[in-house]
């Protein structure tokens, strides 16, 4: 892979378990010195009361924060993290990787059902329709969590 494609790289990540698979499966992709940007949208239900207060979406992001930087802590990859706030998971992503110029947005995709990304919207599909940059749709270890996913 070229290094450029990996210069400054965003990494949504959604949950403890995508944050552990998503780190395995990006680290033996970054060579050079990248900037990896983690960020974690806490969705905002637009007008509906949400399911869990603001503080305890912050404080499990913070948690999913916590798997990555482990994840990387022997890798010598500077990682900083950042929870982002929207209506939309994938159209927040996207807004942030236009703001910081990523040169690709990385992750693993998330198991879920064909019903279910039918209803709750498929945001990994969103952010390769929608982008106008590189998207790594990275394979999940399958001794990981989601590493065996059929979605």
């Amino acid at each position: 892979m070229s290094e450029d494609l990996l210069e400054t790289v965003l990494v949504p990540i959604a949950s403890e378990d995508d944050a552990a698979a998503t780190a395995e499966a990006l680290r033996p992709y970054l060579d050079a010195d990248p900037e990896v940007r983690v960020v974690h949208v806490i969705e905002k239900a637009g007008g509906a009361p949400d399911k869990a207060s603001v503080e305890q979406r912050e404080q499990r992001a913070e948690r999913i924060f916590g798997v990555v930087e482990r994840r990387f802590a022997d890798s010598g990859v500077d990682v900083t993290s950042e929870v982002l706030y929207g209506t939309d998971v994938a159209e927040t992503v996207l807004v942030v990787a236009a703001e910081i110029d990523a040169s690709a947005i990385a992750f693993t995709p998330r198991g879920a059902s064909r019903w279910l990304k039918l209803v709750s919207g498929d945001v990994s599909g969103a952010l390769v329709r929608k982008t106008d940059r590189a998207v790594l749709v990275l394979p999940a270890p399958a001794d990981e969590p989601g590493g065996d996913t059929d979605g």
